[in-house]
């Protein structure tokens, strides 16, 4: 895999794990409160959700780096 190759699959992993952990310790925002719509979160903690998501995309894709470096899954011929 090359650099460039390896920088898209790693965007493209990074979003896909994004929109897996955007879900995680929601709380609604509460009814009365002025100014934000009914099922937006409370205390939404995306610096917490942007920095769990670039650790978790980094081990999804050095294991996507392993896979397709290594030979021990390989279509091609030796």
């Amino acid at each position: 895999m090359g650099w460039f190759t390896g920088v898209v699959v790693y965007i493209l992993v990074w979003w896909v794990t994004l929109f897996a952990v955007l879900p995680l310790w929601v709380k609604p925002a509460e009814q009365g409160d002025p100014g934000h719509a009914s099922g937006a979160p409370q205390n939404p903690r995306l610096l917490a959700k942007a920095a769990l998501t670039t650790a978790i995309a980094a081990v999804i894709w050095l294991a996507i780096f392993v896979v397709v470096s290594e030979p021990w899954f390989s279509f091609r011929e030796s």
